[in-house]
């Protein structure tokens, strides 16, 4: 028999929102609330108690002003600039002031915009678009179009602000973008965001469709939005009450019957995971100095607070080694990072990574040769990111994580700071200003795997010209739409490390050259940001050597006359051509991992990195002794970078 304290009210999570969900535990005995529950089922099978892998939703739920009882002589902004609101929202205008000829409408131009809306301190931006709504005395807040991820956070912005001010909304979104909204509005305290359902995909209609949809599909649910009356059980579908404390058992059952549970509340990845029993986690908690009930932050998207407990109970649910338990914590300790965080409701599909250098990840095993985020524990902790998206972040899939083909698993790795050593390349944490011997983990995220290079040649120049070629090919987004310039991470194997780092000394001076020789020429920018803009159709707006001339004048671009790239020549006579810069200093990160048997590069486009110090507990070596671990010492590196050539000191794990 396990004695152990059942709730009577299980949490259970409805999308990323926290629903109370009844459970019957029929207990053998109970006294004084404490029940005693077999620790086998009737069937044999091993019974396990659980806690819940999800933080406290921190944000307090506003009240909601009273809807309007009509449009009629309304004063109604009409704002937002995303897939091709100009032409929906000028049809809406004539909507509006058809059969409502009394009510005056103002367009974003008069308006403006209030960005993203942040619960923890509004920005300029936000503030001075409310001061704008009071000023022009707006009664109705109409914002659109919700069509990618990224930019449904954006619109949702405008209407959250509006309605943290008592003006009633109605937010424009496509049909995968409605459950989006709601999540968006919910996490930043507004319990009923209201929505009106376009339907299909804005930017592939035509000017046609895009009218007759926004005359006949959209107005009949905007005109209602903002007069219906907003019920107590629209507020319990989409903002349910609920908080418990961390450990709180809230279920019970054989191993089946957890995995449905947890798949039931969408705190899995889809796959069978580790039940989080207080017993399991209190194992995993011996291996950090954190205590358990210690707050590491609150995560933006869902506004959840995350504590050390929760962290260890999803750690356990990936089946991450308990030793790896620091690890995850500094992981978690990082994801509200906005460098981060900003690109991962896209719908174009950035997927979340983690790299770690310094003694632990060699101690502990962390792959970085053949095949290394396919090892056992690189596998784990990718794992472990993406439950921690689910649960600690409250990112979910077709909710407000939006790529349209989906996205690949987390990964993991390291770099390989004895090869960095040997060549005499700082590894990247020393280049961010740690100690060699310091445990850090990068967070980041890329577009893409795969598809490397293989220079043969060991001349260094030649090869920084295919790298530069291939950066060029690996823009953000297909080919390269939207920004000129995008951070990449560039995996490099340590030979053709050594035979770069022969004329460049650091990875400061290859990313120079880099940055000097990995130019786009401006009519593919134009062509690729013309036909394949992520938001709107451009030739309705100007023609194509108009768009030239307009990215030519963008300092963003910075657009100039070069010499034509080495691997061009061959297609172009011109001796110099106009080409646009796509690095800026600092936004690259180059790491010299993977098999070292290989003339391999690879570089994934992406987003920023953030990079945090792994703490470990004082008694570090006494704990992982048993396991059969090295003490951390072993694994130390000694490195002299103002010379040519570094001195290694490094013994190898024993195994």
């Amino acid at each position: 028999m396990k004695k152990i304290l059942l709730a009577g009210m299980a949490l259970a999570l409805a999308s990323s929102l926290f629903a109370a969900t009844k459970y019957s535990t029929n207990p053998d005995e109970c006294v004084d609330g404490v029940c005693f529950v077999p620790q086998y089922a009737d069937d044999g099978s091993q019974n396990y108690a659980i806690v819940s892998p999800v933080g406290y939703h921190a944000v307090e739920m506003i009240s909601q002003a009273k809807r309007l009882d009509t449009l009629a002589g309304k004063r109604i902004a009409l704002v937002g600039g995303s897939f091709m609101a100009p032409t929906t929202h000028n049809e809406l205008k004539k909507c509006i002031e058809k059969e409502f000829p009394t009510a005056q409408v103002f367009l974003f131009e008069q308006v403006g915009a209030a960005g993203p809306y942040s619960v923890f301190g509004q920005t300029d931006k936000t503030k001075a678009f409310q001061q704008k709504l009071k000023d022009l005395q707006i009664d109705a807040v109409i914002s659109g179009n919700c069509g990618c991820g990224l930019c449904t956070t954006k619109e949702c912005g405008n209407t959250i602000a509006a309605e943290y001010i008592g003006i009633p909304t109605v937010t424009i979104a496509a049909p995968t973008f409605v459950a989006q909204v709601h999540s968006t509005g919910v996490n930043r305290g507004v319990p009923v965001l209201r929505t009106a359902e376009y339907p299909g995909a804005f930017a592939s209609h035509s000017t046609e469709e895009l009218q007759n949809n926004a005359r006949e599909v959209l107005w009949p649910q905007i005109k209602a939005a903002p007069t219906t009356s907003i019920s107590k059980e629209e507020i319990a579908r989409y903002a349910p009450e609920g908080k418990r404390p961390a450990d709180e058992i809230i279920y019970y059952g054989n191993y089946d019957e957890i995995q449905e549970y947890m798949a039931i509340n969408g705190w899995t990845d889809g796959l069978p995971v580790v039940p989080p029993t207080d017993e399991k986690i209190q194992e995993y908690l011996a291996f950090t100095p954190y205590k358990a009930n210690d707050l590491l932050g609150t995560f933006a998207l869902a506004y959840r607070e995350y504590r050390v407990y929760t962290v260890a109970a999803n750690a356990v649910m990936a089946g991450v080694p308990k030793e790896f338990l620091p690890i995850c914590i500094a992981f978690v300790s990082q994801m509200n990072n906005g460098e981060w965080r900003r690109p991962l409701a896209s719908t174009h599909g950035w997927t979340p990574f983690a790299f770690l250098n310094g003694p632990l990840a060699r101690q502990l095993g962390i792959d970085n040769q053949q095949g290394m985020i396919s090892e056992k524990a690189n596998k784990a902790l990718g794992r472990f990111i993406e439950l921690a998206m689910l649960n600690i972040g409250g990112y979910y899939v077709k909710e407000n994580r939006m790529g349209t083909f989906g996205y690949l698993t987390p990964f993991t790795f390291s770099e390989d700071d004895e090869a960095c050593v040997k060549i005499g390349w700082k590894p990247y944490h020393v280049q961010q200003g740690y100690d060699l011997n310091a445990n850090t983990i990068t967070l980041g995220s890329a577009l893409a795997w795969g598809n490397n290079v293989t220079p043969a040649t060991d001349d260094p120049e030649k090869i920084m010209e295919i790298m530069a070629f291939d950066i060029t090919e690996k823009e953000q987004n297909g080919l390269g739409n939207t920004k000129p310039q995008v951070p990449r991470t560039v995996f490099i194997t340590e030979y053709v490390a050594r035979d770069l780092a022969k004329k460049y000394k650091t990875k400061s001076d290859l990313e120079d050259a880099l940055i000097e020789t990995a130019r786009r020429p401006l009519a593919l920018r134009t062509y690729a940001h013309y036909w394949a803009n992520t938001g709107s159709q451009q030739y309705k707006r100007r023609s194509f050597d108009k768009h030239y001339t307009m990215l030519s004048k963008d300092k963003a671009e910075q657009a100039k006359m070069t010499p034509t790239p080495e691997w061009y020549k061959p297609l172009i006579d011109d001796e110099e051509i106009m080409t646009i810069a796509t690095m800026n200093k600092g936004e690259t990160a180059f790491l010299v991992t993977g098999d070292a048997n290989r003339n391999k590069i690879q570089t994934m486009p992406g987003g920023n990195f953030v990079t945090a110090e792994i703490k470990l507990p004082a008694n570090w070596n006494e704990l992982v002794e048993p396991l059969d671990y090295e003490p951390i010492e072993n694994f130390y590196l000694k490195a002299d970078f103002t010379k040519s050539r570094s001195m290694v000191q490094y013994q190898k794990k024993k195994k």
